[in-house]
């Protein structure tokens, strides 16, 4: 199998996909309009991801992030002194 051949089925699903995304975005801007992406910050499991914002709302901000504020479910538990 010629180089070109292999180099090409290795592209091709990664093409795919970005033609597929580019073509969802703009069905997705042509229905709801201009979107702004940004970093969310989720308090149940304490990460992050980017998502669309809603307008009104601001992205999140790592700087201003204090880690001491976040409340770990996991950390929060106290051992029972009963059980041995």
């Amino acid at each position: 199998m010629a180089a070109q051949t292999i180099a090409f089925l290795i592209l091709l699903p990664f093409t795919l996909a970005f033609i597929y995304a580019g073509i969802h975005e703009y069905l997705r801007y042509k229905s709801e309009g201009r979107a702004t992406y940004g970093l969310v910050y989720d308090q149940d499991t304490g990460k992050t991801h980017i998502t669309g914002i809603p307008e009104g709302e601001e992205a999140y901000d790592p700087e201003e992030f204090d880690p001491d504020d976040f409340n770990n479910a996991e950390s929060s538990e106290t051992p029972d002194k009963d059980k041995t």
